[in-house]
Parts: structure tokens; sequence; C-alpha cells
């Protein structure tokens, strides 16, 4: 079981990409935290930028809007979730060397500041990729790809 976490993603395009990628990769249930918007605003109306690139699949998707994402990752662990970080690190496991766990929930957060350290302290693994050129990361919606397919 995958499920996923989307933490401060400022782009509707990023999580329309997220979803729809979720969908193909069989996640469960998407936890949308901090200001990472929702694909219905509070109205209950369809945010357009988000269904524009999930193509349907926030329809398809579970998903949550929750404010605390430490009541998040403190629900899934009760739940006996793994909670996995997707983050640059010291104290990070390399994608390669990555064994995934039956039930599983990745974290994926802020384009610009990535996953807080205070969240990070809090999570059950740190996962990184391996960047083999002279950019550090790539954009979340493909991290997201790479990781939900492996």
């Amino acid at each position: 079981m995958k499920q996923v976490i989307l933490h401060d993603i400022r782009s509707h395009y990023n999580v329309g990409a997220i979803f729809r990628t979720s969908d193909g990769a069989g996640v469960s249930k998407i936890y949308l935290t901090g200001y990472t918007p929702a694909p219905e605003d509070r109205f209950g109306r369809q945010v357009a930028e988000i269904s524009k690139t999930a193509l349907g699949a926030e329809k398809f998707v579970a998903w949550e809007k929750v404010e605390d994402i430490l009541a998040v990752v403190q629900k899934l662990k009760t739940e006996g979730v793994t909670v996995v970080a997707v983050e640059q690190s010291n104290n990070s496991v390399m994608l390669n060397d990555f064994v995934v766990p039956e039930k599983v929930a990745y974290m994926f957060g802020s384009e610009t500041a990535g996953v807080p350290l205070e969240v990070l302290a809090e999570v059950d693994i740190i996962l990184e990729l391996p960047m083999l050129g002279q950019k550090e990361s790539l954009n979340v919606s493909v991290t997201a790809g790479i990781v939900l397919f492996r």
C-alpha cells in the first residue's frame, strides 16, 4: 500500500501531475498538508490548474487536506505505515539501496525549501535520489514519478 504526503507544494501544476502519477502508480491516498492546494477550493469548486495536469486523476485517488503535517505523520506511524521523506540529508538512504516497505507513505516537500527539519526528525526514513549532473535536484513531480514507480 502506497500513500503520498505533499507538504507546502506551491504549484497547482505539480500537485496535478503528482495526482496523475499517483493514480498510475497505485497510490491509495494523498495527504495535502501545509499550503499545498487541493483539487477543490473551499467552496467545492474544481481547481482548473490541478485538473488540467491531473486529467481527472484527482477524482480517482482519495485525498485529504490537513494543515498539520506532524499529525499526519503520527497517524500513519500509528497505523504501521513507514513514513519516508524524499529529501537530501546527511542521514539519507540512496534510492538504489532502499527496500520498499509493504505499507509506505512518501513525503514530498516544498519546491524551494524541501521538507522542514522538524518534520524530517519525525519520519522513519529519509530517501535521496542520486544526482549525477550539476543540478542538485529535480522538479518535485518528476521526483515523485521516479520514487512511486520504483
